[in-house]
């Protein structure tokens, strides 16, 4: 294995920010390229082979992005940059009618497979791949009664277990998002990675997209309270507001000691919360204030106006108590914000810290770069570039929130 250069998070950033779209990458992670307007086709010389196992390749989906980067490269710092891996199998689950997956796979050479298994060994007997990217997110899929989108997490994780055990081989896994929707599954997921020493990361583009302003809170920084302030529906971005939180709240005095109890609550409960001192109206205060998309007015009217077509909703609060005494919340408002803001009072500072965890818009979603540039490190290096446990936590976190909320708080 190549030796890789580390590169700091904040010196990823620094020059991310710098050049808008660009990132800090070490130059063994790929090759660099001429920037052309038409990505040019990608040489698999040298390259190692990944499988992809999704939902549906289709556009703007997150195989769109995820992969697509790994089939065409993407830009960093004005260069095209090329990932050491390329993707060799492909399974896909669902094939709307506007699949993508099927011309690219006859146009890229792709194997496009029938099954989980045959993605990862091509009836070998053994691994035919160097690495796993596990994107089960959108599709057509079932809700349960508490609103929970039932993808198949879980199910593609034990088949990809069931192939390392008959191969006697494993490889990294990256799962995007969460990492299912019940505590039990999830759990069960993170113990057959430690049991069988499976290199595994998951999450999404929230805790390594960019700040503004840039803020990194040492360790061991004395939170007090946090907050954070987003939109979106409550599962499907509910996750992505608790990530933003928790990769902030790890870094608090004394590092992570779990979470006690989460309650959540929706409509005039959320305002009565607040009055009654249960979450900061101070904190939002400041959170509000790094939006660049606040809608003028008062909060509690401006949520559930429809905006961009969504749906009117009313506002939803996360109250979490952690184990070691801290609070903090997430407020999803739909109407006054469409970004990610997050605060915190901390020990012997008069004002509170705060940030825009800021998210370029589509097409290009240019926060899946540095998504990419991680699960890059994750190949290479065959361990997380950040704990696996993060992910657990919000997840388990996010399913007995669905709980509460499906118990009306």
């Amino acid at each position: 294995m190549r030796k890789v250069q580390r590169v700091s998070r904040r010196q990823f950033l620094e020059h991310g920010l710098a050049s808008v779209c660009g990132l800090v990458v070490s130059r063994s992670f790929g090759q660099d390229i001429p920037f052309r307007t038409r990505p040019p086709r990608l040489d698999t010389k040298g390259r190692k082979p990944i499988a992809v196992l999704t939902t549906v390749y289709r556009p703007m989906s997150h195989s769109y992005h995820i992969v697509g980067r790994f089939l065409f490269g993407y830009p960093l710092q004005g260069k095209w940059h090329v990932p050491e891996h390329f993707v060799h199998t492909l399974y896909v689950d669902q094939f709307p009618s506007n699949d993508l997956s099927r011309a690219l796979a006859k146009e890229y050479g792709i194997h496009l497979c029938r099954h989980i298994e045959e993605a990862l060994t091509l009836g070998t007997g053994k691994l035919v791949v160097d690495g796993i990217l596990h994107i089960a997110e959108h599709g057509d899929y079932p809700t349960n009664e508490k609103g929970q989108i039932l993808y198949p997490r879980y199910e593609w994780m034990e088949q990809i277990v069931r192939v390392f055990r008959k191969t006697g081989q494993v490889v990294p896994v990256f799962v995007d998002k969460h990492l299912s929707y019940t505590w039990a599954k999830a759990k069960q997921m993170y113990d057959w990675a430690k049991e069988m020493n499976i290199p595994l990361m998951a999450g999404s583009s929230l805790p390594v997209t960019w700040r503004k302003p840039e803020l990194e809170l040492p360790l061991n920084t004395p939170i007090e309270e946090a907050l954070v302030a987003a939109y979106g529906p409550i599962e499907l971005y509910g996750f992505h507001a608790l990530e933003t939180l928790q990769v902030m709240m790890e870094r608090r005095q004394d590092g992570e000691t779990g979470i006690a109890a989460v309650t959540c609550l929706t409509g005039d409960a959320v305002w009565q919360a607040g009055d009654k001192g249960l979450w900061s109206w101070e904190l939002l205060e400041h959170a509000l204030g790094r939006s660049e998309t606040l809608n003028p007015g008062d909060v509690r009217r401006n949520v559930g106006i429809p905006v961009l077509g969504r749906p009117s909703t009313p506002p939803i609060a996360f109250l979490l108590e952690y184990r070691d005494g801290r609070r903090a919340t997430v407020l999803l408002l739909n109407g006054h914000i469409n970004d990610f803001c997050f605060a915190a009072r901390i020990a012997g500072q008069r004002k509170p810290a705060s940030c825009m965890f800021y998210l370029p818009a589509p097409p290009g979603a240019k926060f899946f770069d540095a998504l990419v540039f991680n699960i890059e490190k994750l190949l290479v290096q065959r361990k997380a570039p950040y704990p696996v446990e993060r992910t657990l936590l919000t997840t388990g976190a996010l399913d007995f929130l669905m709980e509460s909320h499906f118990r009306n708080g």
